[in-house]
């Protein structure tokens, strides 16, 4: 007796709660592999698919790309039968497929989609019915229904249609936004609760059943769109509050008051108040891109989101003010920016990761090279630093040993390798972008 679909549905939640279905996770990045790892640890056989055959390679050798993930990490996951892959006709065998790539800017601030799209077109072709596609990708509300349903009810020869119940054949799909920090050791990733939502109650169900398995607390919602909208208001939320110290702290600079301080003296306020601090920019995957997500599709409902472009603005022109301190600061020492040589400190976008997606540094580092500076940076995570999707810098890390050859040092990044006071000592001009330098006492520093 053939089964059903409700029957077929069943049996693929059992496979999930008894650990024998398969995982495929597109996209071994930030997202993707760390996924991959806890999937592994709950004994899951998962394969990881990447368009990058070098995190191919390395996977597959027993190797890893990422600091903060060991090779031992990777080494215990294939003991559980994780392999990395370039082939996705792999994903025929797969009961749930996981999607986990980059959705950035283009060159007008405008969403590009095309890893989505790229995989999704990938996807389709394989799929089959019963199986569970999950986006984690951050992206506008709508992208999961109106972009990635059609392009995979399109995309498979066997004409299979989203399935929105248990009883229709077809396959599931659902959005659940990712809520990775890389450097953060605070929060365990199994104590981030995840947001489901489905293309109907079965797939949430499905997709809450999945993740179930390797987080303590998943939060359904009503649709894709309002798991999508979340993910951008927590990012939005943080965007909107760090333009805000952003833009305090150039007014306090006026008026020789110390943000930081005012900072630590609010916060010790028990309600109402969470510290955010100032910085030269915003960096990582998320909050730089997601506003310009959602005020790119406000425009389709004839709405201006103000408030939240006011905060990319701000926080988008923090580089260029930093940049202007660095010239301000070696006009006092009467030397011009124009041939002086600058020490970049830190490329990561934040301390101690090796991530540097968006990092205001790569920005600060073009626009002094513009302005006629010979600029060399430090950072331990990165040896060198060749192309990415907006940068062509090549260029290798300089020894801590050349500061005093620099007429400034620029912290744009505060690893906590950094030994700042020496640092200081060895300076002949220090422009502090982070307050890493807070209670060193110097005529010769700058704090911006």
């Amino acid at each position: 007796m053939a089964l059903t679909s409700l029957d077929k549905t069943l049996e693929l939640r059992q496979r999930i709660e008894t650990r024998k279905a398969r995982i495929g996770i597109v996209g071994m990045g930030y997202v993707g592999l760390p996924l991959a790892l806890l999937f592994s640890e709950e004994r899951f056989r998962v394969t990881g698919f990447d368009i990058d055959s070098r995190k191919v390679d390395k996977l597959n050798q027993g190797g890893s790309y990422i600091v903060r993930i060991p090779a031992t990490e990777i080494q215990m996951a294939q003991q559980s039968g994780f392999t990395a892959t370039a082939d996705y006709g792999q994903i025929a065998q797969m009961d749930v497929v996981i999607i986990c790539v980059p959705t950035p800017l283009n060159e007008y601030h405008e969403p590009d989609l095309s890893y989505v799209t790229g995989t999704v077109r990938s996807i389709a072709p394989h799929l089959h019915e019963e199986q569970l596609v999950i986006l984690e990708s951050t992206t506008f509300p709508g992208t999961t229904e109106e972009i990635v349903v059609p392009l995979l009810e399109k995309g498979n020869p066997a004409g299979l249609r989203v399935a929105r119940d248990a009883m229709s054949p077809g396959f599931y799909v659902a959005f659940s936004p990712e809520r990775e920090d890389p450097g953060n050791d605070s929060v365990a990733r199994r104590d981030i609760p995840k947001v489901v939502g489905g293309c109907g109650p079965t797939a949430a169900d499905l997709a809450c059943t999945v993740y179930k398995t390797i987080f303590n607390r998943t939060v359904p919602v009503s649709s894709p769109a309002a798991a999508e909208m979340t993910k951008l208001l927590e990012n939005i939320y943080r965007c909107v509050n760090i333009a805000l110290v952003n833009e305090l702290k150039q007014l306090c600079m006026r008026m020789d008051i110390d943000l930081f301080e005012v900072i630590e003296a609010a916060k010790t306020k028990p309600f109402g108040f969470q510290a955010f601090y100032p910085g030269p920019g915003l960096g990582g995957h998320c909050i730089p891109i997601d506003p310009f997500y959602l005020s790119w599709k406000a425009k389709e409902f004839d709405f201006h989101t103000r408030f939240i472009e006011l905060a990319g603005e701000i926080n988008l022109g923090m580089p260029y003010f930093v940049v202007d301190n660095v010239i301000e600061a070696l006009s006092r020492q009467q030397k011009a920016v124009c041939g002086s040589r600058v020490l970049v400190l830190g490329l990561a976008y934040k301390r101690d990761i090796d991530d540097l997606r968006e990092s205001p540094s790569l920005t600060i580092i073009e626009l002094l090279q513009k302005r006629g500076a010979h600029v060399e940076y430090n950072d331990p995570f990165f040896p060198t630093v060749g192309q990415g999707r907006k940068y062509a810098l090549d260029m290798t890390s300089t020894s801590l040993d050349k500061i005093p050859e620099f007429d400034c040092v620029l912290i744009v990044t505060d690893h906590s390798q950094y030994d700042f006071a020496t640092i200081v000592n060895r300076a002949s001009l220090v422009v502090d972008t982070r307050n890493a330098t807070k209670g060193i006492v110097a005529s010769h520093i700058t704090r911006c």
